[in-house]
């Protein structure tokens, strides 16, 4: 069967690349009831987006569901346990469009054990107030800032 890489394989193998073409994003907030603040990290790597601050998580790997790929990047990227709470709404049901062409799904999320660390993909964490000048005084990676528009709008209601 694996003589003929051009047969059936093909049509299988793209529609389980788009799912893994989604990847995700956790809020951290520090409160599930009445947060006040949320979590920032900033790149190291690729040099592309080295400096810029994003929502930590990655991408989902093959038989996870969202919220499993979401605890399980939480926990290698920060060392820490989270609760995943809501998903941020987003103008696509399949999520934000990110400049690579992938979708991200952005859900709020609160550290249940651990304390975060930087370990991976970042040099430096923050905790910054839910305020829209006070966030968006950070460099995001472009893909990101509406995602921040609509948390604070959603928690807002």
């Amino acid at each position: 069967m694996g003589h003929h890489p051009h047969q059936s394989s093909a049509s299988s193998s793209l529609t389980d690349s788009n799912s893994r073409r989604v990847v995700v994003g956790a809020a951290i907030l520090d409160d599930k009831h009445e947060p006040g603040q949320m979590m920032l990290a900033r790149r190291k790597a690729p040099k592309s987006l080295a400096g810029y601050w994003e929502f930590p998580g990655g991408k989902v790997e093959a038989g996870e569901d969202l919220e499993q790929a979401l605890r399980r990047e939480l926990q290698e990227e920060l060392d820490v346990e989270a609760e995943i709470l809501d998903r941020i709404e987003s103008p696509e049901p399949q999520g934000w469009l990110l400049g690579n062409g992938m979708r991200m799904q952005v859900y709020t999320a609160v550290i249940i054990s651990g304390k975060a660390t930087a370990l991976v993909e970042h040099d430096q964490l923050a905790w910054e107030q839910l305020d829209s000048t006070a966030l968006h005084a950070f460099e995001w990676i472009p893909a990101d800032r509406p995602i921040v528009d609509a948390l604070l709008e959603q928690l807002s209601r």
